[in-house]
């Protein structure tokens, strides 16, 4: 049975609808999407990829803290078969997700967005695991198989304003057409049947239509061309729903002619007009750019086309969702670089140019679920990092125990002076109780080599917060003297063990502690704070 949805007491959804070449929200204001993919649901994995390194709510976290509004999900159609098992996710990172089916999964990813501001555009990729289909049918997936599933997920989400759309099929392309009249190859007369289906069981969505890679001889990108919807435009039952999508790449993904052009890059506009521009400056509907990104955002050829397409999206109040937050998208690259944890700088400023605000939601939560609310958004540094594990997992002990790595990723010596770590407790409920910290190792290098810190070189105290910050009414500050050394560029690391004390020997209530996690293993802490110079650098202070 799908699940039913709750409101949250608020009696408004926030859906979205077309004027013009604008998106509305429920009030009639123009809302713009300025968001990001995120695939993984579409593959062998049947989940969100990267979770084999991160937590799915720190993803989600990110996202929103970087500015997008907006996920667009693919999914394949082979995620809802019994067979199909999520895997490839760190169950110590992801406990919540054990057990879960692909569509449970997909729940949890739509909910946790919409606790976030975000909103989802549901993208059906591909229909099986194996690669993605020219047409929006195959062999083993057919037309029906296509609308039933696509039903069932519009009824599953009936009411749930945080999905706000179905992209019906991603970059048709081959054989496909536009307003040619043969049912078995016009796409125009797919997606009215497809579109119109969805509407029929929820009139809230949007239905997204792509567009193909060629009409005649003239090539362009998969899913691209929309020059057809001139003289064919989609026809769907509910009025002011249709939202048409292209997308574009660059040379790093194929050299086209237009690249080639000695009036590159000026040619290009009257490229993007031709095939899919025209419809949003005529007023004909709303396009979504579904898909463009690439490697490079320099002063070659693929960095140039980058930030003129967004610059033309800028212009044209075009939406967007940039391929993609996954950095293992071979020819394009992603928003994360390799190791899913530092954010590419250059291409987070170039994006950061053209982002809109946040989109209301009544932020739906399943009534038959609980999902813990959110840490608080990151605060996102590339340069440093900080990992933390518990040595002492013990909820209530006398003596907590801590081990603290500081990564420097900056291009340059990061000298400890500079620097403080805190980690934020709750003191034990004792009156004169003296607290104390101690070090009891601490090393600076490389990875592959480290030397000792002298003892005297490191000050390691207890400070009451002032005022106090909820419950966390202290933190451990570690700071540094100049005879500390430095970490070197790129992979330096410093470590430390910390153990904290009370006098009274009194018993501390870790699971009350903002930056106490219970694992022993290694893994990055938004929670310790890391500050250089007096400035936060890496974490989030407790509110």
């Amino acid at each position: 049975m799908p699940p039913h949805f709750a409101t949250g007491g608020l009696t408004k959804p926030n859906y979205f609808s077309t004027s013009g070449s604008k998106i509305v929200d429920a009030d009639g204001q123009e809302v713009r999407l300025t968001g990001i993919n995120w695939f993984g649901m579409e593959t062998g994995t049947y989940a969100p990829h990267g979770l084999w390194i991160r937590n799915w709510e720190t993803m989600l976290d990110w996202i929103a803290a970087l500015g997008y509004n907006t996920i667009r999900l693919p999914f394949g159609n082979e995620m809802f078969e019994p067979t199909s098992r999520p895997n490839g996710i760190d169950w110590k990172a992801n406990p919540d997700l054990k057990g879960l089916t692909g569509i449970q999964v997909m729940d949890r990813i739509i909910a946790g967005a919409g606790e976030r501001g975000l909103k989802v555009i549901l993208d059906r990729h591909r229909p099986s695991s194996e690669a993605q289909a020219k047409l929006w049918y195959t062999a083993k997936c057919s037309e029906d198989r296509w609308i039933a599933d696509w039903k069932m997920l519009a009824q599953r989400y009936l009411g749930n304003d945080v999905v706000i759309g179905a992209d019906l099929h991603n970059e048709p392309a081959g054989d496909a057409t536009w307003g040619t009249g043969d049912l078995k190859t016009d796409w125009r007369l797919a997606a009215e049947r497809a579109g119109n289906a969805i509407l029929s069981v929820n009139p809230h969505w949007l239905i997204i239509v792509e567009g193909i890679e060629k009409r005649g001889n003239q090539w362009f990108w998969m899913g691209g061309d929309l020059s057809g919807v001139a003289e064919a435009p989609v026809r769907l039952t509910v009025p002011n729903k249709l939202v048409y999508s292209a997308h574009d790449y660059g040379p790093g993904v194929f050299n086209q002619g237009w690249f080639n052009d000695p009036a590159f890059p000026a040619n290009l506009p009257q490229v993007w007009d031709k095939h899919w521009g025209y419809i949003a400056k005529q007023g004909i509907a709303p396009v979504l750019l579904g898909e463009f990104g690439g490697k490079s955002v320099g002063v070659d050829k693929e960095g140039v086309w980058q930030r003129s397409l967004l610059d033309y999206l800028k212009k044209n109040g075009i939406s967007y969702t940039y391929w993609a937050i996954n950095p293992n998208s071979g020819d394009t690259g992603g928003l994360l670089l390799d190791d899913w944890l530092t954010v590419n700088k250059e291409k987070q400023a170039m994006l950061s140019a053209y982002q809109a605000t946040k989109l209301s939601s009544v932020n739906p939560t399943k009534v038959d679920q609980t999902f813990s609310p959110p840490p608080p958004a990151p605060t996102l540094f590339a340069d440093v990092k900080v990992y933390y594990r518990a040595i002492n997992t013990e909820e209530r002990t006398s003596t907590p125990t801590m081990e603290l790595q500081v990564a420097n990723l900056y291009q340059r010596q990061l000298p400890l002076s500079d620097l403080e770590l805190r980690y934020w407790f709750t003191a034990a409920n004792t009156a004169n109780a003296t607290r104390t910290v101690e070090v009891e190792r601490a090393t600076v290098g490389s990875p592959d080599y480290s030397i000792g810190i002298n003892g005297d070189q490191i000050t390691a105290k207890v400070v009451a917060q002032v005022p106090a910050a909820g419950k966390q009414t202290h933190y451990i500050s570690l700071t540094f003297g100049p005879q500390a050394g430095s970490m070197v560029p790129e992979h330096g690391f410093a470590r430390l063990t910390v153990r904290l004390r009370s006098s009274d020997g009194a018993t501390y209530v870790q699971s009350d502690d903002y930056s106490y996690a219970p694992s022993k293993d290694l893994a990055e802490s938004l929670k310790i704070g890391l500050y250089e110079k007096g400035k936060l650098v890496w974490g989030q202070e407790p509110k």
